[in-house]
């Protein structure tokens, strides 16, 4: 029998995401069943181990109470939810996250759930994330925080935080890389059947999906062509000539409504398409490059670089799924 000496910490309270909650305690049961060894023993903690109600109105049972953990951590990992800024905000429960950290091999946060590592002090002087739509409110609250709101994940030394919700599998499934392999993890991908192991470095959001729909009719008329024509000249002098504004406008247009130049998003489009090539076929990089707009493997190898931090080569091989 497997020996169980690797205990998991999870922190909830009122109002916390459910799926926060399930995508790490499945992953790390799954991991037992399929060969990790020693294998995770999960303990949920609530404060004053309270029954707590999550979205919409479930109720989950705590195991123990947060203040009366005195047992040993493995791994500590504090879920999000629309009751993180009530949960960073209670000075007992932050004082008994701090504590329990303390001697945590592993410190995570899930989604919101960054809020309170925040608050306990313990992402001073770190890199991390949270999810996309909160991001702003952790770094203006906590400005000694380097916010990166675009991973799905950041490890920062031994502190981990994540994006929003099924962030927490990925976050999950990188422990379990890292405590027993590639081998042991796609395992667990597979009985997941969450077939794609994500690195930490894949955005929250692509450029599609990332801002509302453009409220401009012109802004909007340039990016279902972009979308449409990848291959075909997008230069800023192209898109305003069929646009019909200037270039100057144009610009203007992009940086108000998306927050890009036309230039900037053009090559962020390129790349997420080109990455999910990349990740769902066999298509040779070059035609990968060709099909995607991108001059040349090489310049397409640097927009990868400056969004996924590794070449499309690592990103394919990142992508093959668990045999």
């Amino acid at each position: 029998m497997p020996s169980v000496d690797r205990p998991v910490v999870v922190v909830a309270y009122d109002d916390a995401e459910l799926l926060d909650i399930s995508c790490l305690t499945s992953t790390f049961s799954t991991a037992g069943d399929v060969g990790a060894d020693p294998t995770y023993a999960v303990t949920l903690l609530t404060p004053g181990a309270r029954t707590i109600t999550c979205r919409p109105g479930l109720r989950l049972e705590a195991h123990a109470a947060l203040e009366q953990h005195t047992a040993a951590v493995d791994t500590l990992v504090v879920a999000g939810g629309l009751g993180s800024p009530a949960a960073a905000a209670d000075p007992v429960l932050v004082a008994h996250v701090r504590r329990l950290a303390r001697d945590a091999r592993r410190v995570a946060s899930v989604c919101t759930g960054a809020q309170v590592l925040a608050a306990a002090g313990l992402l001073d002087g770190r890199r991390a994330t949270t999810h996309w739509r909160f991001a702003g409110d952790l770094a203006r609250a906590h400005p000694a925080v380097d916010v990166d709101p675009d991973p799905i994940f950041v490890r920062d030394g031994r502190v981990a935080t994540s994006a929003g919700v099924t962030s927490a599998l990925d976050l999950a499934l990188s422990f379990v890389d890292e405590d027993h392999g590639p081998v042991v993890a796609r395992r667990v991908a597979r009985a997941l059947v969450t077939y794609l192991q994500r690195p930490g470095t894949q955005a929250q959001m692509s450029v599609h999906v990332a801002a509302p729909a453009p409220g401009d009719d012109v802004v909007r008329r340039v990016v279902d062509h972009v979308a449409g024509h990848l291959d075909v000249d997008l230069g800023a002098a192209a898109l305003a000539d069929r646009a019909g504004v200037s270039e100057r406008h144009l610009t203007r247009l992009f940086r108000a409504h998306l927050g890009r130049t036309p230039a900037e998003y053009v090559r962020r489009a390129r790349t997420e398409a080109a990455a999910q090539l990349c990740a769902g076929t066999d298509v040779p990089l070059a035609r990968v490059a060709a099909r995607c707009g991108f001059r040349s493997t090489e310049t397409m190898r640097t927009a990868f670089l400056d969004v996924y931090g590794r070449t499309p080569s690592e990103h394919r091989r990142a992508f093959v799924t668990a045999r």
